[in-house]
């Protein structure tokens, strides 16, 4: 009897339980939908009116059988148009916490690439997305651009992996681009990976706290012979942002730092949100991720058309910081240009935008 009425308790806690985890849900799904009307913010002034010639658009493009969605921002549509190729996943939602600049200058075009974030169904079902197509596609987008805003050329800027596009491309279509920026700028990304794991096992093997990891990361080595281990890329992103050398040197992990203001960001709809972790999920570290192990961009493409240049933030093991300035080295151009940036990792652009704006105004617009 007695054991009767405990399991009666045990039950009517659970269904407490329960309720209580269902109304949670319910009112995060409802938060959700209200922080994710999906507009685009416009740029106004200090009376709340929607400033001359600004542009602020979130669209779709048809090309080669997907839609291509991408946001345009730009303080003066009369400014040089920048395409901006983003990498393993679209980043676009981090400039309502950090904010940078950059269409202030240029009318900036963040185009989601094919089978991620907003184009993630133009990714396909049947077939994986290669280089050729992105390549393909970031012509389509350029030649939209050029004719939409009337402009013969256009600046193209690349970050992360995409910056591996960015050199295929200007190496392809060199007579589409003014210059060529490249932030974080990606080089032989299987040596990138190499020098990133000696650094996490020499830094982990002095921390007692950190045994767990240190033990897992030994036992998988990245050798440049071999495949990279598969256990190395699970935990490499929780490493790399722990030790201050990830997405960014003071970004401590991806759930803080990506995932939740990937959900405040409002000019991003639900589906949107969506859309945009189920394209990483899908894609991994990146959509080009074994295409970049294969190649060494410094035996391939070193000699230019157009002025190349290079930001990079010293902290930076994502994209070796080292392995880019051996890589500028080499490059020739018409004019060319490496900016370190001293208190930054991978994404100087966001995390010192300040400084960056000036290095563009002072070295790149003004040639």
């Amino acid at each position: 009897m007695r054991q009767s009425k405990i399991a009666k308790k045990i039950g009517a806690a659970l269904m407490v339980l329960v309720g209580i985890i269902i109304i949670l849900f319910i009112a995060l799904f409802v938060w959700l939908i209200i922080n994710s009307p999906g507009k685009p913010q416009p740029f106004v002034d200090a009376q709340g009116n929607i400033i001359a010639n600004s542009i602020a658009e979130k669209g779709y493009i048809d090309v080669n059988g997907g839609k291509l969605g991408f946001f345009i921002k730009g303080r003066d549509i009369n400014n040089p148009v920048l395409l901006y190729l983003h990498g393993g996943m679209p980043d676009y939602f981090l400039t309502q916490q950090y904010p940078t600049g950059l269409d202030s200058i240029f009318t900036v075009v963040w185009w989601e690439q094919r089978g991620a974030g907003m184009s993630c169904k133009a990714g396909g079902k049947d077939r994986k997305v290669t280089i050729d197509d992105l390549v393909s596609d970031t012509k389509a987008m350029t030649d939209y651009l050029r004719s939409r805003f009337a402009q013969d050329k256009i600046y193209l800027m690349a970050h992360s992996g995409g910056t591996y596009l960015g050199v295929k491309v200007i190496a392809r279509y060199p007579e589409l681009y003014t210059a060529y920026i490249g932030v974080a700028q990606i080089t032989y990304q299987k040596l990138s990976e190499k020098l990133a794991y000696d650094y996490i096992l020499e830094q982990y093997a002095q921390d007692s706290g950190k045994q767990k990891y240190y033990e897992i990361f030994k036992s998988h080595p990245v050798v440049i012979t071999e495949p990279v281990p598969i256990e190395y890329t699970r935990i490499r992103d929780l490493a790399m942002h722990d030790l201050g050398i990830g997405t960014m040197h003071n970004m401590k992990n991806v759930v803080t730092g990506l995932f939740i203001p990937s959900l405040l960001f409002k000019e991003y709809s639900l589906a949107d949100k969506i859309n945009l972790w189920k394209g990483k999920a899908g894609s991994g570290i990146s959509i080009m991720w074994n295409e970049m192990m294969q190649h060494d961009l410094a035996q391939e493409n070193t000699t230019f058309a157009i002025p190349v240049y290079i930001l990079h933030g010293t902290f930076d093991y994502t994209c070796s910081y080292q392995l880019s300035k051996q890589y500028f080295d080499k490059i020739s151009a018409p004019a060319k240009g490496f900016y370190s940036f001293s208190n930054s990792a991978h994404s100087p652009i966001f995390e010192e935008p300040g400084e960056c704006i000036k290095v563009i105004k002072e070295n790149i617009l003004n040639r």
